[in-house]
């Protein structure tokens, strides 16, 4: 079979080469091309003389590049249906050790990573089933290869090309991640083009093949940063596919000169601010969709920042290296961020000056900041949306909002895919009768939104802004919901928005088709929640308390409900209640839900 589909990749590759070339592949640069060329060690070094924190990044790594000399070499070893916690502790070793054996020059971390490309390139496969887990293993053993080329044995150099080739490129004729819009397309073609970039000079038909074919199919992941800048995916993924969207460019440009023209992909570059904007002042991230609470260092955002020119890109990312932090987004990565921090002047960064965002495209998002120098400020996160994009929850005209230093309405976030695949639940079927909107953190009942007679949002819905406002009196969006929500409702329109005291508004105009509607309001709150009249709730939470009330034109009754686990297969939810109302509309009624929670003390 291998043989075959090696005949195949070589009969592509002569088709590629009568073909127009995207690169000039007789100037593609030498050992080391990717991210690095040689020489430029010294200027991580001397970056990390002018600003100290880098030095603590840089020890970190060789930490890591310690515990890895006295490990065992990895082994194939599953979980569930993915090798792919394999794959990426081989590529955190093979990166952090040969970054190591650069900037020191200590031959035992060479040897070390010589040791762990050898192992992995005897494995009998890097299950293409999941062809995450191949991605990142290429990517893994093309940087080893590449950075410690004059090193390696020759054994070692022809194994590893021939592991590229047969577990790698052979395996990936007809993956359906070629014409993915996600970070699937992103991670696996990231990775397939730098196995490409590495064995050029021994394999250049089957590598000019590959480059051809990934350059290609790579843009259409990119549609989605358009048309300014929002990533569909939330905060946790974008540090995921854009991490390996940059790391592929920064390849690309070292070894060719050229980005092929990616970095024009309309939204691509903007969402550098997107990302910024995702995390809120208290330090927790704006984590729609899957995606976790707490945001970290992001190392691709400093290459953002040189390519924008605007170091204020990096200005959180200062804050979280000048605090020690030890969490980073993608930290197999980590490296990298020793690379692109050393390209900007780290030690006079100005902060950001927008205290709005807003984006178009399949998800869209309003957030309003009021300042980037207190924990105190004021913060809201509105997004629209629909649950048929990938990674999507049902939580179209969701919002969280910040005040005082406490987050009042919040997102539960995900749940770890493997609790919920370990226990048999269909998460990835995202049709309307799909089990994934089962799962309590993924549905509408656990978030900021309305659910309407028990039922499902609709999965083919969208819901777009209608209207934005960013003046200091208001400070919000309106969205249509109608969409998402018209088995039940013959209209459905929500206003959210900040007054001049950033307190919150939220108002829904619902009107019922030919039925009763019973229409579920409600926000999630880490708060403690108090029912105090027919119409409030006061909030508690660290010394501060919010009056929510409600003014509504039908039936209603105040409420809270738990959090609890629903099924036995939902995650925990501690500290953490839901607060809101149930009304009651009767068929073709027009009402008018109004809700404000307002500062109290």
């Amino acid at each position: 079979m291998r043989k075959v589909t090696l005949v195949i990749t070589l009969l592509l590759s002569l088709i590629l080469q009568v073909q127009a070339q995207t690169f000039n592949y007789d100037k593609i640069a030498p050992h080391p091309r990717l991210l690095l060329p040689a020489g430029q060690e010294e200027a991580i070094k001397q970056a990390m003389k002018q600003y100290p924190p880098l030095q603590q990044v840089h020890q970190q790594i060789l930490k890591r590049c310690e515990d890895a000399l006295i490990a065992p070499t990895l082994v194939f070893k599953k979980d569930g249906k993915r090798l792919l916690a394999v794959s990426r502790e081989a590529l955190t070793r093979i990166f952090y050790l040969s970054y190591a054996y650069r900037m020191t020059g200590n031959k035992v971390y060479a040897i070390r990573a010589e040791q762990e490309m050898v192992a992995v390139s005897k494995f009998h496969s890097w299950n293409p089933s999941h062809y995450l887990d191949v991605g990142e293993m290429v990517m893994a053993l093309a940087i080893g290869y590449d950075w410690l080329y004059k090193d390696l044995r020759p054994l070692t150099r022809e194994l590893v090309r021939k592991a590229i080739i047969e577990l790698g490129f052979n395996t990936a004729e007809g993956q359906w991640f070629y014409n993915a819009k996600n970070n699937w397309n992103q991670v696996c073609n990231g990775g397939l083009s730098y196995g490409a970039m590495a064995i050029y000079e021994d394999e250049p038909a089957i590598a000019k093949a590959m480059l051809e074919k990934s350059v290609k199919s790579n843009p259409p992941s990119m549609e989605v940063y358009g048309p300014d800048g929002g990533y569909p995916e939330g905060f946790m993924y974008w540090g995921y596919g854009t991490g390996f969207e940059v790391m592929y460019i920064a390849a690309l440009q070292t070894a060719f000169g050229t980005d092929a023209g990616l970095t024009q992909i309309p939204g691509f570059l903007q969402s550098a601010r997107f990302i910024q904007f995702m995390t809120g002042p208290s330090g927790e991230c704006f984590d729609f969709c899957d995606s976790t609470l707490n945001p970290i260092c992001n190392p691709m955002l400093f290459w953002f920042a040189k390519q924008l020119n605007d170091p204020s890109i990096v200005w959180l990312e200062k804050g979280y290296l000048e605090a020690g932090t030890k969490a980073f987004s993608e930290p197999r990565l980590l490296p990298a961020l020793m690379i692109f921090a050393s390209q900007i002047d780290m030690s006079n960064l100005p902060k950001p000056t927008q205290n709005f965002w807003q984006n178009r495209g399949i998800t869209p998002t309003f957030i309003y900041r009021s300042g980037w120098e207190s924990t105190k400020d004021s913060y809201l996160g509105i997004k629209g949306g629909t649950c048929s994009s990938s990674h999507a929850h049902m939580d179209e005209g969701s919002f969280v909002y910040e005040k005082n230093g406490v987050r009042w309405a919040i997102d539960l976030g995900m749940q770890s895919y493997i609790t919920l695949e370990s226990r048999g639940v269909d998460l990835w079927n995202m049709s309307q009768e799909g089990q994934r909107w089962d799962v309590f953190r993924i549905g509408s009942t656990a978030h900021n939104t309305l659910t309407i007679n028990g039922h499902r949002h609709l999965v083919k819905g969208m819901v777009n802004f209608t209207e934005t406002w960013k003046t200091p009196s208001r400070k919000g969006a309106a969205l249509d919901m109608t969409s998402v929500l018209s088995n039940d409702l013959k209209q459905a329109t929500r206003k959210v928005w900040l007054d001049k005291k950033d307190d919150l508004h939220v108002v829904d105009v619902l009107t019922a088709n030919g039925e009763n509607a019973e229409v579920l309001w409600n926000m999630t709150t880490r708060a403690q929640a108090r029912i105090t009249g027919k119409n409030t709730i006061e909030l508690s939470q660290n010394g501060h308390r919010m009056l929510l009330t409600v003014s509504c034109n039908a039936p209603f009754e105040m409420k809270t409900w738990t959090t609890e686990p629903v099924h036995d297969y939902d995650a925990p939810n501690p500290g953490s209640s839901r607060v809101g109302f149930i009304a009651n509309l009767k068929p073709n009624q027009k009402a008018t839900l109004q809700v404000t929670v307002k500062a109290i003390d």
